[in-house]
């Protein structure tokens, strides 16, 4: 299948082509300041990030991983503590609650949203629980309304792991809340593909308390407030300036790239209510109240491998996400858990599929896909 033909699951190249001029100048910038760990770039994109989300404090940091793991440490998290999460995610959600020596605690999923079921969070609260980390999975928020009150009452913070759902938002009454809203901590991500991403590893920690802000700042730079003098040990974790230059100046089209996403979910989903495949695949659902920003556009499918291998035959690239539940991962037996203990989402490992999805998928790719996959179906 030529080049020319293929359908991606994700365009980078596309997306820079947009861009181009706006990111070498940005680049020419910090080359010419020869500051290249952290500095003003970095500290301007802290503040203009902090801004969009509404956020009081920013601390950008060299990976989404590491600001989980930061966000823990922070909370002194260790052996003898739980730490409450989804079955359904990336493997760092939990690989950094191992790291640390705390035990995962896994609440299943919903087989809608693929967000953690917030009725069952707190029903595994026990005096060991350290923290919870919900993950907005996908680009859409969890019900976090429904236990962030209890939670509080608790003293049992939240990390929320926004890694796949910077610019999306839940209403609350009248009130807009943004990923990172409710949590003591807010961990992203700007791997490449994410909805805003940079040109190499990149994330970022939101806080609420000045006291948490100026721990992870430390947290990151090897535990030190000041040069050589180390509080604490720490990480190499210091975003770099050239990465904060490029999410800076993807920053100012974040909003424009989420509503040409959030088309073409809309496309994909009157293509599939069109085309009657409903009873063999199930679109994504946008909970009632959240703006979801579809990082990914993640389908349940009937004979799910087979189709993924007719889409691949077709030119038409796919993933899947999450091919193992993360209870069942081999560096996870000593949490205690087996296969069967969180059904929803062992069958969403079996079932979920995620089409091509970026800001500028074009009509007419949308439509080589889902009649690609009538195909599949009726053919």
């Amino acid at each position: 299948m030529s080049e020319a033909v293929r359908i991606p699951s994700f365009d980078l190249r596309r997306n820079y082509a947009r861009i181009e001029d706006e990111i070498i100048e940005a680049v020419r910038r910090v080359l010419s300041s020869q500051c290249f760990i952290m500095g003003p770039e970095v500290s301007e994109f802290e503040r203009e990030a902090a801004a969009y989300l509404e956020a009081p404090r920013a601390v950008a940091c060299a990976s989404g991983t590491d600001a989980l793991l930061l966000a823990l440490m922070a909370l002194d998290a260790g052996p003898g503590d739980e730490v409450i999460t989804t079955p359904f995610s990336f493997f760092a959600t939990a690989g950094c609650i191992v790291r640390l020596g705390a035990r995962p605690v896994f609440v299943d999923v919903e087989p809608d949203t693929y967000n953690m079921s917030m009725e069952r969070v707190l029903d595994a609260v026990t005096p060991r629980t350290k923290a919870v980390i919900p993950v907005h999975l996908f680009g859409q928020l969890c019900r976090l309304e429904e236990i962030a009150p209890e939670l509080a009452r608790r003293d049992i913070p939240i990390i929320e792991d926004c890694a796949q759902s910077f610019g999306a938002h839940r209403m609350y009454g009248d009130r807009i809340m943004r990923a990172s809203s409710w949590g003591r901590f807010g961990c992203f991500s700007f791997f490449p593909t994410k909805n805003l991403g940079a040109y190499g590893d990149a994330g970022m920690v939101c806080c609420r308390e000045q006291g948490d802000s100026d721990r992870i700042s430390r947290l990151r730079a090897h535990g030190a407030a000041e040069t050589y003098i180390h509080d604490e040990p720490g990480l190499n974790s210091r975003l770099d300036a050239l990465q904060a230059a490029v999410l800076r100046v993807r920053l100012r089209h974040v909003e424009t790239w989420i509503e040409e996403r959030r088309e073409a979910a809309r496309r994909y989903d009157l293509m599939f209510a069109e085309r009657g495949v409903l009873d063999v695949l199930t679109p994504p659902v946008e909970d009632a109240g959240n703006r979801h920003t579809y990082h990914q556009y993640v389908v349940r499918a009937k004979d799910r491998d087979a189709l993924q291998n007719f889409l691949s035959g077709r030119g038409i690239v796919t993933r899947v996400y999450y091919p193992m539940a993360l209870h069942v991962q081999p560096c996870m037996i000593s949490a205690g858990y087996a296969r069967g203990d969180m059904p929803v989402a062992e069958r969403l490992t079996e079932e979920v599929l995620a089409l091509p999805m970026f800001p500028e998928i074009l009509p007419e790719e949308q439509e080589r896909v889902v009649s690609a996959i009538l195909d599949f179906y009726r053919g």
